[in-house]
């Protein structure tokens, strides 16, 4: 079936179907008009056969208004006969066959009442109200319950008859002059209306002959210099408005794809001291030459950087450069060694020369640092277990641990001094020399960093840290009985002389009875004698397990050999003396 029942199908449009009958606003209207053309009566024939003949309206949907459009007309002559073209043109064959006798005596009282009721005698139509506003729920309701509906147009004033909305036409409407004004065709804005048109306006007893009279008194030129006054404050508007989506599309732009802000040339002759601090990379540098106004951008100076080839070699520390300096020229002054103010801590050094240098680089009078060290150094970060005892010479020794620093003029000693402690103290704790000591029956982790600084003074490369560090333990075991219990190494005496002598004297080592004297003193010195490095450290922590229990230089710097037994020993004396002319 198709839709709604409308075209022909295998069966008829039943009653029964939900959309049956349902014509809408105009289905309503029509009913309502039929019930007033029968005198507002409630029509008695059976709701489908009423339906029924409904459906076959031409307005869609079933409503009686078809009696009205031309699809059911009513013969005046003869007084209104009932013709079903609609039946015949769009079902021939069903109204035969299903509607034979509904067509002609469903109705039979219809035509007549039609002629007394319905017309007027005359052949003119009667005048009959059209059903309430569906809107409407008052007018609904009066319809429903089949009460009289107001005769509107029962005056011979209300020609010509109405007519259904089909054949309806709208009003033409009236024709009017057309003025442009604020309201019509040209924005008021634009019309350059003010107050005082508006009380011009209201003296006139006719708006329209009032404007008349402005542009007779020279309307038009003031609307054109108002009009001059819009048409500048708009081009005003929409410049700022094109001037600042310049400008931030133009940062947008440089921020995404232009250069970074840079200097030019470099520097001038005002310097600033810059310290770049340990693992750094080229953004945190940037940053503190930003802030230290050596550079205009962090992204200039990393651009630089990796521009230049040797750019990521530059070192923690501290760094004497120039103010408003080019990116590439601050790269490049950065990697000379002249600009740098940093301090160098070698592995082995010993406290007495690293003072020496901080005086140097931050311009102080000889032994300054030194006595900051002696007074500021429970200030500096010391483990505790760092302090020993009243014998110790320095208890800053082996604290200063070696790298480099920056130390620059403008800064304190105990500045310099705190930095390399803390570097000290991080990479013990690292090593847990804490426990590790206990592994090699120490006494505490302080002795651990004296092996340490011994195996550093004494050795020349890591093999032989390795191998040194075993001859110190060895030496120390309380089952040694080739040397009793003494290390008997020459770095330790050199440490008490502040010197660094390696020839000395059997008769002026036997009489120096200083703690630091391991010829005539068992086990180890108080404290270290220098600044061990990792490398030593490491050796010192795992020692040989060969049996080494003797060295000699037989070279007397380089080259450094080990023996396990005394007779060994004898024979790489014999070599070491050969070669320093003894």
């Amino acid at each position: 079936m198709t839709e709604y029942g409308r075209g022909q199908g295998s069966e008829p449009w039943h009653p029964q179907d939900p959309m049956y009958g349902d014509g809408g606003w105009e289905g309503q209207q029509a009913q309502a008009a039929h019930q007033s053309a029968y005198g507002g009566q409630q029509q008695h024939y059976p709701q489908p056969q009423q339906a029924q003949q409904s459906g076959y309206g031409d307005w869609g949907q079933g409503g009686q208004q078809g009696a009205y459009d031309g699809s059911q007309q009513y013969d005046q002559q003869t007084g209104g006969q009932y013709q079903q073209q609609y039946d015949q043109q769009q079902y021939p064959e069903q109204s035969q066959q299903q509607y034979p006798q509904q067509s002609q005596q469903q109705y039979p009282d219809q035509s007549q009442q039609y002629q007394q009721g319905g017309w007027d005698g005359t052949g003119t139509h009667a005048h009959v109200p059209y059903a309430a506003d569906p809107g409407d729920p008052y007018g609904q309701q009066a319809a429903a319950y089949g009460a009289e509906q107001p005769d509107l147009y029962g005056t011979p004033e209300a020609y010509p008859p109405p007519e259904p909305p089909s054949r309806r036409r709208a009003e033409p409407e009236p024709k009017v002059d057309w003025d442009p004004g604020p309201d019509e065709g040209e924005h008021a804005f634009f019309a350059g209306g003010d107050d005082d048109d508006e009380d011009e306006s209201a003296d006139e007893p006719d708006g329209r002959s009032g404007r008349g009279d402005k542009r007779g008194k020279g309307g038009p030129a003031g609307k054109k210099r108002r009009n001059g006054c819009a048409c500048l404050v708009v081009a005003l508007v929409f410049g700022g408005g094109l001037a600042g989506v310049s400008y931030f599309g133009y940062q947008y732009y440089q921020n995404r794809f232009g250069a970074a802000p840079d200097y030019a040339g470099d520097g001038t002759d005002e310097t600033v001291t810059v310290e770049i601090p340990k693992g750094a990379g080229g953004y945190d540098i940037g940053i503190r030459l930003k802030e230290a106004g050596v550079v205009k951008s962090v992204d200039a100076f990393v651009s630089a950087q990796q521009q230049n080839p040797q750019g990521t070699s530059i070192q923690a520390g501290a760094y004497i450069l120039k103010k408003e300096m080019s990116a590439a020229s601050a790269v490049k002054m950065m990697l000379d060694p002249k600009s740098q103010a940093n301090l160098i801590v070698k592995p082995g050094e010993r406290n007495v020369a690293v003072y020496k240098d901080i005086d140097a680089k931050l311009g102080l009078s000889a032994g300054s640092t030194k006595k900051a060290a002696k007074e500021q150094y429970k200030n500096l970060g010391m483990p505790k277990w760092a302090t020993g005892g009243t014998e110790v010479k320095d208890p800053l020794e082996g604290f200063l641990f070696p790298g480099t620093y920056p130390a620059a003029k403008g800064m304190k000693p105990e500045a310099v001094l705190k930095q390399m402690v803390e570097q000290a103290n991080e990479v013990y704790t690292r090593y847990d020399l804490v426990n590790k000591a206990k592994t090699f029956d120490l006494e505490n982790p302080l002795q651990l960093v004296t092996v340490s600084s011994l195996v550093q003074a004494e050795g020349k490369t890591h093999d032989d840290f390795r191998k040194m560090a075993e001859v110190i333990y060895n030496r120390l075991k309380p089952t040694n009985t080739e040397t009793n219990q003494k290390l008997q190494f020459d770095s330790t005496f050199n440490y008490l002389k502040g010197e660094s002598n390696i020839h000395i004297s059997e008769s002026e080592i036997n009489s120096n009875k200083d703690p630091y004297n391991t010829y005539t003193n068992r086990g180890l010195p108080p404290g270290p004698i220098g600044n061990p490095g990792e490398d030593a450290l490491k050796a010192a922590l795992s020692p040989t397990g060969d049996g080494w229990l003797y060295f000699v230089a037989t070279d007397g710097q380089n080259n450094t050999e080990f023996a396990k037994t005394y007779e060994e020993f004898q024979k790489l004396k014999e070599r070491f003396n050969a070669s320093s002319g003894n």
